[in-house]
């Protein structure tokens, strides 16, 4: 199966955020900055903190939750010339290429360590921090995008 594909960048940014949400370290890091967020409010409203500590735990929450969702996957965009090109991908039984106007490169299925659907893309990941976004919008219709889904299923585990 071959598709052809380029980035839109709306599309892009959701799926880098979905990325970084996604990974163990960051979700727990989340996790913790609000449940301290929580127990913030619920001291402050106790009068147990003042209103000046209440409001750095806030503005440190507000910083970290601005960072994960607007400054990192736009950096991310912008530094990866990727997003800009014109790509088409040939999906076999023994692997997969990824094929641009100046080259190609083919990897084996082995080479993946796991795969990560979004709504607008599949998530080959090579390990944690390498990864291919595959945009299901180079599918011709959703019958295709079945067919992919269920070929990266028999190939490679989900993450």
């Amino acid at each position: 199966m071959i598709i052809y594909f380029g980035y839109e960048k709306n599309q892009v940014i959701q799926a880098l955020r979905y990325h970084f949400i996604s990974r163990p370290e960051i979700r727990i890091m989340l996790i913790l900055v609000n449940v301290f967020a929580l127990a913030s409010i619920t001291l402050y409203a106790l009068g147990k903190i003042t209103p000046m500590a209440f409001f750095v735990g806030s503005f440190l929450w507000l910083v970290l939750m601005i960072s994960f969702w607007f400054i990192l996957p736009f950096m991310v965009y912008r530094r990866a010339v990727t997003f800009k090109h014109e790509f088409s991908m040939d999906f076999q039984e023994d692997g997969f290429t990824l094929a641009h106007e100046r080259g190609s490169k083919s990897w084996p299925w082995s080479s993946l360590k796991n795969f990560v659907e979004s709504p607008h893309f599949f998530h080959l990941y090579f390990d944690s921090r390498s990864f291919l976004l595959v945009p299901k919008s180079g599918c011709k219709d959703s019958d295709e995008i079945h067919e992919l889904r269920n070929l990266i299923k028999g190939k490679v585990k989900k993450g």
